[in-house]
């Protein structure tokens, strides 16, 4: 509690807390509203009195600018003045410097006129002097090079003679070695001519010898010549070329047919042992004695060469053919019939290694993709091999796992089935514990009333016993 006076009446009072928060509240806005009006009035007069004196210092500030402005405009005028009149004399006193100028220059021109005039006529006579001298030289060098020349020429006929003589000599001699040139020609084409029919008559007694062999020779006779002509010019250069390489004839006939050779050539892997194949040639090699009533043709035998070729798993099926000598297609050279059969050729017996060499190196290309696809069988027989072995494990689980649930199952229901029964032995028990307890409650129930009730023989001993008892209670 406090204890107020008022400043009016001197009256004293008590006001609480909330009261005298009150009336210091309401002291402090009247003050603070008192103190700020005195504040804005001190303001507003601080203003005005501010807005004067800008006004003021204006005014003045203008009439200064305005007196410098007028001090320079004067200044400019003066110096304008002076600066026209400046001009004005410099102009006068150039004039008078240009004339005196040109006064000096016109007579400077007319002394240099009469000074190159003079020197025109001391040029000329100078110049008349030394085109005659000139002239003179000029005539004694003309003669001097006319002896020159008279001399070269004579000098020329001379060279010119000996020269002939030269050629001339040169085209004698040139003339007796063609002569003697004709004669070594002609003797050398007599000792070509002479070699030649030599050879050509060993030639043709070669032929008869070789149309004699063919003629006492069988039809398998002349066709196995050709197979060993072919077997000896591959074993010449098998171990240098083709060291890897199986060349063999073709005895397998458990299909039915069988070709003559089989080819086949393999690399070598990290082990040095044999690796992948990298090219199979079936051959079949034909031939036939020039007097052999019924000739074939090579289309006759394509067929069965492409049929051995499948048959045996090989690449390329080649005919090596002596068949129609006289047909312009075979004697060409290597011919591709992939047309009628796949990778199939009929060559002569010449082009047999170049064949081999070209299909190899052909296939040398794609031995890399052979190699990786090799190795990607590979890996797909491992992968098959591994899918087996786990199809062949969840088998197996599968039928044991079927084994054990069904047994699983089969106990389960002797389980449930004895669940049964023990609980078809717990409900017998259950009835006969309730038959023990019925059989209690009615053992308890039983007093010597209910047993001599309509019994008087029975309740007459048992009364007589009762008085017997109480007579004598110590027995």
């Amino acid at each position: 509690m406090h204890e107020i006076k008022c400043p009016h009446c001197g009256r004293a009072f008590t006001a609480d807390e909330a009261g005298y928060a009150d009336i210091i509240k309401q002291v402090r806005d009247h003050e603070f509203e008192q103190q700020l009006s005195e504040r804005l009035e001190l303001a507003e007069q601080e203003k005005e009195k501010a807005l004067e004196l800008a006004a003021v210092r204006a005014a003045g500030e203008l009439q200064r600018a305005a007196a410098a402005k007028d001090a320079e405009l004067q200044e400019l005028r003066s110096r304008l003045e002076a600066e026209e009149t400046a001009r004005k004399l410099a102009v006068s006193e150039a004039l008078g410097s240009v004339e005196k100028e040109r006064d000096a220059l016109a007579n400077e021109l007319d002394r240099v006129k009469r000074e190159r005039e003079a020197a025109e006529e001391l040029a000329a006579a100078t110049l008349a002097a030394e085109l005659k001298q000139t002239a003179a030289a000029k005539d004694s060098e003309i003669q001097e090079l006319r002896s020159r020349l008279e001399a070269e020429e004579t000098a020329r006929k001379l060279a010119i003679a000996e020269a002939v003589g030269r050629v001339e000599k040169e085209r004698d001699e040139f003339k007796n070695g063609l002569e003697r040139a004709e004669l070594e020609k002609q003797l050398a084409e007599k000792s070509l001519k002479d070699r030649y029919e030599v050879q050509l008559r060993d030639r043709d007694e070669a032929i008869e010898r070789l149309r004699d062999l063919k003629a006492k020779l069988s039809t398998k006779m002349v066709g196995e010549t050709l197979e060993q002509h072919c077997e000896t010019t591959f074993n010449q250069i098998r171990a240098t070329a083709f060291p890897r390489a199986h060349f063999e004839k073709d005895n397998d006939a458990r299909t039915g047919s069988k070709g003559d050779y089989i080819f086949r050539d393999f690399d070598t892997n990290e082990a040095g042992e044999r690796g992948t194949e990298i090219v199979s040639i079936m051959f079949e090699m034909k031939n036939e004695s020039d007097t052999t009533a019924t000739k074939h043709k090579n289309e006759d035998f394509l067929r069965e060469l492409d049929k051995d070729r499948r048959e045996k798993g090989c690449e390329y099926a080649v005919l090596v053919s002596l068949l129609e000598p006289e047909s312009d297609l075979y004697n060409t050279g290597i011919v591709d019939v992939s047309h009628r059969y796949p990778k199939m050729y009929v060559i002569r017996p010449q082009f047999f290694i170049q064949l081999i060499t070209l299909l190899r190196n052909a296939a040398m290309n794609a031995l890399r993709y052979k190699n990786e696809l090799e190795l990607v069988k590979a890996q797909n027989i491992d992968i098959t091999n591994f899918e087996n072995e786990l199809d062949a494990f969840k088998g197996a689980f599968g039928r044991n796992y079927e084994l054990a649930s069904k047994q699983f199952q089969e106990a389960i229901k002797r389980i449930d089935t004895s669940i049964t029964e023990m609980q078809k032995v717990k409900e017998q028990l259950l009835k006969s514990e309730n038959n023990l307890r019925l059989a209690n409650d009615k053992a308890q129930g039983v007093s010597i009333k209910k047993l001599t009730r309509g019994n008087p023989t029975m309740q007459a001993k048992f009364a007589a016993l009762d008085s017997a008892t109480a007579l004598n209670p110590n027995d």
